[in-house]
């Protein structure tokens, strides 16, 4: 273990205004707390603090981060108290010691809804204060350090599990590949104890076998520097076990095809001097296609900044090298620890580096619960990146695959739930156009447009799937809402009674409801029936409904359905179909038919037309008959789906023949399916897009006029 002295003079090592009597209290405080506490390995308790106080001073952490990291366990696993802690070492430290406490509260399960809810805690801890994720961060490496001593092989995989889905990929993300590294490898010889071995042996014989191999490159590269007169210093190094085996599985290689399992690295002393050495690098040697990335113009979303080529080097071998400068690697190695922003008293969330952590807090706040969360973050996480610009030049990263739907979202929400379309390099394309790496995108957006359930099915992003989920979610409960008042109206007249919600207010404990709202709601998903609802509301009224006649309006069809125009039909209007409303695909209903609506538990009403077959199978349900009418005013072009049974010759041109007829009606072909093949004749089924019934009756008349047709029907269920 380390001793306190020596543990003050590391921290003054690169910070000499350190606290130095902050540190010591702190370090007493921990080990006095602590006492005779012994971990899993026997060793002292105390030697875990103070483990991850080492690490921190790694990190070149400030003081305070330092004391959180020797007292982040005290009040969690000793007599300690938060106001003790608060009183004896300040604010700052004791909020900070309180982060990492709730972090530390949270049961690590593997099961998947604790395992979601861990994770949102985690970035709502994040969200205050950067260090706490640092500390949490060194929390976490020491415990997979000694992790090993762990008795329970269960718990050991579910640990060494969680650390490499959730906290490597925060690291990296954060831009401490350092530490990120150690995280993967300490997880992945735990996870993959085989495979960790079998690399390490094999790195160890290619060590004894190539060690002059190495040095001659690294000679030769430097003399290549000096060459182009550049100071440079060139240094070598063996890529991580769990690097080469994650680069094994995704190129489907063995071993020994891999011709990079060492980079080398260029540092030099600016930015032009990089872009020297690259072409000194160049110059020299063939560039290997395709390896060569800039990611000083175009840094990565965690800040990280350097040049990497492969080339056929030194000694015919094929490398990759990396040439950056010493503040770039610092960055590169340290991540968000390297920048000393927040140990000016400033603990603000800005800047590019944590433009990921500010979309995982917008996902966090529109996602409905943490297993949506942690899909969504998920999904940032692991897929690969693709770089685009807006029209005015600043640089969008995104998920490989995706949209201009997706990039809408991460420009903005507002931006995201007003697009109509995009413009990609100048050219108006589909929204579910697959963006590349550097694309220009320009949004096109309209007051009047809302997000389109469909855009859920090919969005990548976890922020434009949370942000479409919200308005379908918001919409649905409004659109319920309606249909639900408009039941109820309709019920309550029918039992002689007026409506009224405070009516509704007396029965809302029998049907566990909070608010009259989520009752109406209720009614409108089908979960709660109107009139189970309404004889509820006045018990002696349960005998009068079924006898009355007039109830006979929205019952099946053999209590002659044709009644169903009366005038209490609810009319359709507003609801958008795909969330209250569904359009029955058996039959097709079209403006113009008379229709009837089936109540569905948690789907609202599925619109059937009369004369449908399919409702002969609710005959003995007459309470999910709803009478509905389409809405006459309404005054918007909207397309419905008909459905055709088409037979044509068997004949060169038919097919043809038939969708110019339906194009030439102004009719949009949206399915086409050939059901019945023989000699003569083809049987098809035809989806055509059309206003109404009237413009689809003109659409039959005219391929019944058509030479090639047979015959031609409406499709029925």
């Amino acid at each position: 273990m380390i001793r306190q002295f020596e543990l003050v003079e590391r921290v003054k090592s690169y910070d000499p205004g350190a606290d130095e009597d902050l540190l010591n209290r702190a370090y007493v405080f921990s080990m006095k707390a602590h006492g005779s506490q012994a971990r899993a390995s026997g060793d002292p308790y105390f030697s875990h603090p103070l483990g991850v106080a080492e690490i921190l001073t790694r990190l070149k952490l400030d003081s305070a981060s330092i004391a959180t990291g020797l007292l982040h366990d005290t009040v969690e696993d000793t007599e300690a108290t938060l106001e003790q802690v608060q009183s004896m070492f300040g604010a700052e430290v004791a909020q900070l010691v309180d982060g990492v406490t709730k972090l530390s509260r949270l049961e690590l399960q593997s099961d998947n809804t604790k395992h979601a809810e861990n994770f949102r805690k985690l970035v709502l801890a994040m969200s205050n204060d950067i260090r706490v994720l640092l500390v949490k961060l060194a929390d976490r490496l020491h415990n997979m350090q000694t992790l090993h001593f762990i008795k329970n092989a269960d718990k050991r995989r579910r640990i060494a599990a969680e650390t490499m889905e959730i906290y490597a990929p925060l690291a990296e993300r954060m831009g401490m590949h350092q530490l990120k590294d150690e995280l993967e490898n300490l997880a992945f010889a735990e996870l993959n104890a085989d495979a960790y071995s079998s690399i390490m042996q094999r790195l160890s014989y290619l060590r004894e076998q190539g060690a002059d191999i190495c040095a001659k490159i690294i000679a030769e590269l430097q003399k290549t520097m000096k060459e182009a007169e550049l100071v440079a210093e060139v240094s070598g190094r063996e890529k991580t076990p769990y690097s080469i085996w994650r680069k094994m599985q995704k190129k489907r290689m063995e071993f020994e095809q891999l011709s990079d399992i060492m980079a080398f690295r260029v540092m030099v002393k600016d930015i032009g001097q990089c872009y020297q050495a690259l072409g000194a690098l160049h110059g020299k040697y063939s560039m290997i296609p395709g390896r060569f990335k800039d990611y000083i113009s175009t840094p990565k979303p965690n800040n990280y900044q350097s040049l990497h080529t492969g080339i056929i080097g030194p000694q015919r071998m094929r490398i990759e090298v990396q040439i950056r400068t010493d503040n770039m690697h610092e960055i590169a190695e340290m991540g968000v620890a390297a920048h000393w922003g927040y140990k000016q008293g400033s603990t603000k969330i800005d800047g590019r580096q944590y433009r990921w952590l500010r979309e995982l807090l917008d996902i966090l706040e529109h996602a409905s619960g943490p297993e949506e969360f942690l899909e969504h973050t998920k999904l940032e996480m692991f897929q690969d990146q693709v770089f685009c610009f807006t029209p005015k030049g600043d640089l969008i990263a995104l998920p490989r695959g995706a949209t201009p739907v997706d990039f809408a979202y991460a420009v903005h929400s507002e931006v995201g739930d007003t697009c109509v379309g995009a413009k990609i390099n100048g050219r108006i394309m589909p929204l579910r156009t697959e963006l590349q790496n550097g694309d220009q995108v320009a949004i096109v957006n309209s007051k009047a447009q809302t997000p389109s359930p469909a855009w859920e099915r090919f969005v990548v992003t976890g922020k434009a799937r949370a942000c479409i989920r919200r308005f379908i979610r918001t919409q649905q409960r409004a659109q319920y809402l309606e249909l639900g008042r408009a039941m109820l109206h309709k019920e309550f007249a029918h039992a002689g009674y007026e409506y009224t919600e405070k009516a509704i207010d007396g029965v809302l404990k029998k049907f566990k409801a909070d608010e009259i709202e989520d009752l109406i709601t209720q009614v409108g998903e089908g979960i709660v029936g109107a009139r189970e609802l309404v004889n509820a509301v006045f018990p002696g009224n349960k005998t009068q409904v079924p006898n009355d006649k007039a109830h006979d309006k929205i019952g099946p069809p053999k209590r002659d359905p044709k009644k169903a125009k009366g005038g209490h039909a609810i009319p359709i209007r507003g609801l958008i179909p795909g969330m209250a409303m569904h359009f029955a695909g058996c039959c097709h209903p079209l403006p113009g038919d008379r229709i009837v609506g089936i109540v569905t538990t948690g789907k609202g009403v599925t619109i059937h037309t009369i004369d449908c077959e399919t409702l002969e199978s609710f005959a003995d349900t007459p309470e999910r008959w709803l009478d509905v009418a389409w809405d006459q005013d309404k005054n918007t072009i909207e397309q419905h789906t008909g459905r055709l049974d088409v037979v044509i010759a068997n004949q060169p041109g038919s097919l043809g023949s038939l969708t110019t007829v339906i194009g030439k009606n102004s009719g949009n072909i949206s399915n086409l399916k050939i059901v019945n093949r023989s000699i003569d004749f083809f049987e098809i089924i035809v989806d055509v897009e059309v206003k109404d019934l009237k413009h689809l009756t003109n659409i039959i008349a005219a391929l019944r006029a058509t030479p090639s047709v047979n015959s031609v029907d409406r499709a029925r269920g």
